[in-house]
């Protein structure tokens, strides 16, 4: 009988059910979205990793520098020498051994710009042609001298490219005018582009002539094991070899690496959204078991135990949550395809059983959870309320709520200034669990913070629109919990959005604090992707008119003192840089000679060592040179914690590359602007700043940032807008015969439904208060956390925030479109006789 009194109800509550349901759709989209996505990432890697290192059985490179990593997670290597490749070739059971070069080039497109260059982060990759499954050619030949060229199809359909055509190629070496003879296979590459080159010319252009990056061999059938233990034994100090298999482990590990990390990032945000759903879910049942206390009382009455009465309201949420997670998941492969199309990636989706189950689990698991405290309600309504005209449900003392949200909230606050002060295991899931932990307290607040908010901010209604005012503000106030938990749901979405907000404008602030600070030069010129800037172009720049100096800058890599990961560092004229740079000097001198090196405060501190003490470097060369530390300086946001003279840079660098020119031009006007520009013209993947266009540059990257997450935040606010579409179809429907005596009495339709309007208003903008409060606060407290490490300018984005109160308040007015428009169209007669 019970089961069908749950088939009843729910063909009696479609709509209302459906509006539940979307919460479940939406939430649950994300998680399949994201997991479908990565999946299907990660089969695309492994099958482009098998397929570029298909058959080889073992790989020579050079040892890694250190037993760490750097701070990207990479671990730097020399190359090996050329003459290797004879040795390998000659050992047992090697077949087809290979010498590759792998480096920096990218095309310059008929449009005069770098192809592939979107944002994406995907490479320009340069090689040296060698037949395989990359790189077989489909049209032309392969390039066989200089200034021949073969590119990837990918490329050639983007760019109209065909054999034959003449192009032109950016390397470290600088704009190389090229023949494309010869089209490759390159297969799906995911955005990546490639460029290849005859071999003496890839290592002339983007490594050192009489070097490989690497060494790959093929197998006559030897274990590649034993084949691997064989080469070993051939090789000199500094390289080594591993099989195949560790290879491509490798490779994946790497990307595995990344893609988990992407799956957190959007995972954490698709739990911001259920999250924010299981409110609504709560909500939407607490309302329903309100509205059917005296149906459910009947039922006790003739007969239904406690225990049936609960079943029955949890089937309701059970078929919600089947029917939502299965759209969810429809929708998730959806978002996944939409993913895939936006790097750029081929192909179909690969959808495992480990998407759809987590997603039934998640979508099922909430809604259920979320329906279990408003079943229990149902469960103890007295069989002898079915007798009484006014049943309702019987409300607790708001004291105990109070005190536990309060306890929660100050639990929540200590656990996120635990994480972000860098204690325990783990700071990320510390303050995660803080954030949950002030949530759910400030929700548990609200009922009582709502109502001295909703009579302020219901105020202006009053004297705006008289009784009708009066009227939305009682009733915003007449169920404190209903108005606080539709309002904590938008709070949420909009809390993380300001706080995020607050970090975006806080890093705008420090960053331009430390440009005015410390950058000095009047101008730069830095590469994009790789390329840096070459030889031919610093001439061009320090030729032109009112250029008074240059210095170039190089970053490499070296393992400093006891440190067992490689460090970057800056190299270059030191006391030109330290000028450049405005460098504090806390001690010593910034004339660092040929031998002297510059660390900064914190630098010194790890590595031990004070003005006139030594430090090693250790270099991808397998040589080390001590040098003396001649000054300690304040931290740096633009030169690191290293600064070496050139001279040590250029000694052990395998393919030397600057990285920036800093022009001291005696000031920067328009006309020296255009005349650089001018200068580098020739060379698109050159950019030419001063100190305006540095800020511009990176509060464009702090926009990409802070727009990213917000867009992934956007669907939890839109969650939070369909609760309160929900609530108020529900509140409508339980104030039916109030809303007939309204009509009888003379309210007007337009009166009606702008009464309805306001009161939505009104809880929105509290929930978006409340939000932006919370928000404050978080972004308060991370800009704090992260002072020492450059972010030491709080600064609150008002104008924004005065736009996301408008946005709330637009909500309230859409939210409540359907709900008026329907208590409008009541019958005055029929809601009067409702009971």
């Amino acid at each position: 009988m019970m089961g069908r009194v749950t088939l009843r109800n729910l063909a009696a509550h479609k709509i209302r059910l459906v509006l539940t349901a979307v919460a479940v759709i939406l939430g649950v989209a994300f998680v399949a979205g994201t997991l479908i996505f990565t999946d299907t990432m990660n089969g695309r890697f492994d099958q482009l990793f098998d397929k570029i290192g298909k058959d080889v059985a073992v790989q020579v490179r050079g040892t890694a520098l250190g037993e760490g990593t750097d701070d990207q997670g990479e671990k730097e290597r020399g190359p090996v020498p050329a003459a290797l490749l004879a040795k390998v070739a000659a050992v047992p059971g090697v077949k087809n051994a290979t010498g590759n070069v792998t480096g920096y080039a990218a095309l310059v497109g008929r449009d005069g710009k770098i192809v592939g260059d979107e944002g994406q982060g995907a490479p320009q990759l340069g090689i040296n042609y060698t037949p395989g499954a990359l790189t077989a050619i489909v049209s032309g030949r392969a390039p066989a001298a200089g200034g021949e060229i073969a590119i990837g199809d990918a490329m050639a359909k983007k760019t109209g490219y065909q054999a034959g055509d003449r192009a032109r190629v950016v390397t470290t070496s600088g704009v190389q005018p090229v023949t494309i003879v010869g089209v490759m296979d390159s297969g799906d590459m995911m955005g990546a582009t490639t460029v290849a080159f005859d071999t003496a010319t890839a290592q002339r252009l983007m490594l050192k002539p009489g070097y490989f990056t690497d060494i790959t061999a093929r197998s006559t059938g030897v274990p590649e094991d034993v084949l691997r233990a064989r080469v070993a034994r051939v090789l000199p100090a500094g390289t080594e070899a591993i099989t195949g298999t560790a290879m491509r482990a490798e490779s994946k590990d790497a990307i595995a690496s990344f893609m988990g990390f992407f799956r957190a990032l959007l995972l954490s945000f698709a739990l911001v959204s259920i999250f924010v759903g299981a409110f609504i879910i709560f909500n939407t049942f607490s309302m329903l078991v309100a509205q059917r206390t005296r149906e459910l009382a009947l039922l006790r009455a003739i007969g239904a135990a406690r225990a049936q009465v609960t079943r029955a309201v949890l089937g309701e949420a059970l078929a919600v949550g089947v029917v939502g997670s299965t759209l969810g998941i429809a929708a998730g492969a959806g978002l996944a395809a939409l993913l895939q199309g936006l790097i750029g990636s081929g192909g179909g989706l690969t959808v495992t059983a480990t998407p759809i189950w987590v997603s039934y689990l998640v979508g099922v698991l909430v809604t259920v959870v979320s329906a279990y405290f408003p079943a229990r309600r149902a469960a103890k309504i007295p069989p002898v309320a079915a007798m009484r005209d006014d049943v309702a449900l019987p409300q607790r003392s708001l004291r105990v709520r109070v005190a536990a949200g309060a306890l929660l909230t100050l639990a929540g606050a200590a656990l996120i200034a635990l994480g972000l002060g860098g204690d325990g295991g783990n700071p990320a899931a510390i303050v995660g669990a803080g954030a949950f932990g002030v949530f759910l307290g400030v929700t548990l607040l609200a009922p009582v913070i709502s109502v001295p908010v909703v009579k302020v901010l219901g105020w202006p209604f009053t004297k705006l629109f008289g009784a009708t005012g009066r009227l939305a503000r009682q009733n915003a106030l007449r169920n404190p919990r209903r108005t606080a938990a539709t309002a904590a749901a938008l709070m949420i979405g909009l809390a993380l959005v300001t706080a995020v907000d607050v970090l975006g404008s806080s890093m705008r602030a420090s960053v331009g604090a430390q440009i005015d600070q410390q950058f000095g030069a009047d101008y730069t010129v830095s590469g994009t992707g790789g390329g840096g800037v070459s030889p031919a172009d610093a001439k061009r720049v320090a030729a032109v008119p009112g250029v008074r100096n240059t210095v170039p800058v190089y970053v490499g890599k070296a393992l400093f003192g006891t440190a067992k990961g490689n460090s970057s560092y800056i190299a270059g004229d030191v006391a030109a840089l330290a000028r450049a740079a405005r460098l504090d000097m806390i001690s010593g001198s910034a004339r660092a000679g040929a031998d002297g090196v510059l660390l900064d405060k914190k630098t010194a501190e790890k590595r031990g060592v004070a003005v006139g003490g030594t430090l090693t470097a250790a270099f991808a060369d397998h040589s080390t040179v001590p040098l003396r530390v001649s000054g300690i300086y304040e931290k740096s946001d633009f030169l690191g914690g290293i600064i070496a003279p050139a001279k040590v840079y250029l000694a052990h660098a395998d393919k030397p590359v600057v990285d920036t020119l800093v022009i001291d031009a005696g000031g920067a006007t328009k006309a020296k602007t255009a005349a650089l520009k001018n200068a580098v013209k020739d060379n698109p993947a050159l950019k030419v700043q001063d100190k305006q266009a540095v800020k511009d540059q990176v509060n464009g990257q702090v926009d990409q940032f802070v727009n990213f997450l917000t867009i992934l935040l956007v669907m939890s606010i839109v969650i939070a807008a369909v609760g309160v579409v929900n609530t108020l179809a529900l509140s409508v429907t339980e104030r039916t015969r109030e809303i007939g005596l309204l009509r009888a009495i003379g309210i007007s339709r337009l009166q009606l439904r702008r009464m309805i309007r306001v009161e939505s208003i009104v809880i929105a903008v509290f929930g978006a208060l409340l939000g932006m409060g919370i928000g404050v606060a978080f972004g308060a407290a991370l800009q704090n956390a992260l002072a020492d490490d450059g972010l030491d300018v709080l600064a609150i984005p008002g104008g924004t925030l005065a736009i996301y109160l408008a946005i709330a308040a637009a909500i309230g007015v859409l939210a409540a479109l359907w709900p008026a428009w329907r208590a409008g169209r009541m019958d005055v007669l029929k809601a009067i006789s409702t009971e």
